[in-house]
């Protein structure tokens, strides 16, 4: 049964809500556990820079190529089967990357994994929003927060599986078989509390991808254009974060890897705090604030020597960015209406998601033909300021929409 949600609360709301963050954390996990593994992956089948850039970039492009399809999908199937298949191609994918003989088998099990991720946040997102429809930042916070946890995860999960002294397989396989049995496991739990659920059906309405984007394209635009180049310049540092610091700052693999999980680890609160101030505070000052963090957070970290340094700027380089995404979402999902919130969303993901996911190739390329790290991350930094004094110029000029 479906009906609309409003604050008082749903039958089986909660057990919803939760089995839908235990999803999320294993969605993420999925898309984000290459980033660890690239060093692994490179001493088993000799991969240069390029191609562990192209690996990490494929995962994320599996994330960005259902978002059209699954925008349309939902058009015409039920949400809630939507959101389950997203464990079950999780877990099919997971168990095609642990049996994978070369790269390029590999690349395919990276786009499968992937391909979880951008179905999910597709369809759940706004089930969630609309979950809690009064508290959109809150819901969509801890959401993120259940996701952050998973890159977090992730690295700590690679070293402790590496440091087991003995596996019958290659340690890097028993992680994606350990991955796709919880997956399995996540997808039973989110059926079984859906079928007792009382599901919101304010997005009843919403079955036309055009119409959506005719409505709703300046909001979809804008969307687009704050996260878009930002997410893709974040996606190629922190895939080859690992690789960064052992070439240029002379960190060990182990010293790299406790510093992505640093990174990640402040995204934590990041989610959790971001998401309830987007529902207290006007979205786009809030977005711009973020952005030109980031930008600093990038230079500093080329100038930055030694563990203490990088370790600081890596800590709030890692708040500053994950608090981009519970704002950009609440931004845009509070601000949808109800008949084109789903199609609306789809559309931003769908084009959003493709360029961001270019930016570990793009960084591992550039590094591969000759450019140093340092140079390519100050140049995406002067192109990202750009960006974010461009948007502050429309907005100060009534140009750009904000949500209210």
């Amino acid at each position: 049964m479906t009906q609309r949600a409003d604050d008082g609360g749903l039958p089986g709301r909660a057990e919803v809500f939760g089995s839908l963050c235990v999803l999320v954390f294993l969605v993420n996990l999925g898309r984000v556990i290459y980033a660890p593994l690239l060093e692994p992956f490179r001493t088993t089948f000799g991969a240069t820079p390029g191609q562990l850039g192209l690996l990490a970039t494929l995962a994320w492009v599996g994330s960005a190529a259902p978002r059209f399809p699954t925008g349309y999908l939902l058009t015409k199937v039920p949400r809630h089967w939507v959101v389950l298949s997203t464990g079950l191609v999780l877990a099919g994918g997971s168990a095609f990357a642990a049996a994978a003989n070369s790269l390029s088998t590999l690349y395919v099990g990276a786009v499968l994994m992937g391909l979880a991720s951008g179905v999910y946040y597709v369809a759940a997102s706004p089930l969630i929003s609309e979950l809690y429809p009064r508290r959109v930042g809150w819901a969509i916070g801890v959401n993120g927060t259940a996701s952050q946890v998973a890159a977090v995860a992730a690295p700590v999960l690679v070293g402790l599986v590496l440091a087991v002294p003995y596996w019958p397989i290659a340690a890097w396989r028993v992680i994606f078989l350990l991955i796709g049995v919880a997956a399995f496991g996540s997808a039973l739990l989110f059926a079984a509390a859906a079928r007792r659920a009382t599901l919101p059906s304010a997005g009843t309405a919403d079955r036309n991808l055009l119409v959506a984007l005719r409505a709703q394209w300046r909001l979809i635009l804008t969307g687009i254009a704050i996260v878009g180049l930002t997410g893709m310049v974040w996606n190629g540092v922190f895939n080859l974060f690992g690789t960064y610091l052992v070439e240029t700052k002379g960190f060990s693999e182990a010293t790299s890897r406790d510093l992505l999980t640093v990174t990640f680890a402040t995204g934590v609160p990041a989610f959790w705090l971001s998401g309830r101030l987007a529902d207290r505070v006007p979205f786009v000052p809030l977005l711009f604030a973020i952005l030109a963090g980031f930008v600093v957070t990038l230079v500093a970290l080329v100038f930055a020597q030694g563990f203490v340094a990088v370790a600081a700027v890596a800590a709030v380089m890692g708040y500053v960015i994950h608090s981009l995404f519970p704002v950009t979402d609440t931004f845009l999902l509070a601000s949808f209406p109800d008949e084109h919130r789903g199609s609306a969303y789809a559309l931003f993901s769908g084009t959003m998601m493709p360029i961001q996911a270019a930016g570990s190739v793009l960084v591992g390329v550039l590094v591969d033909v000759g450019f140093a790290f340092d140079a390519v991350f100050l140049g995406l930094a002067v192109a990202n300021g750009a960006l974010v004094a461009g948007l502050a110029l429309l907005y100060v000029g009534g140009r750009l929409p904000d949500g209210r």
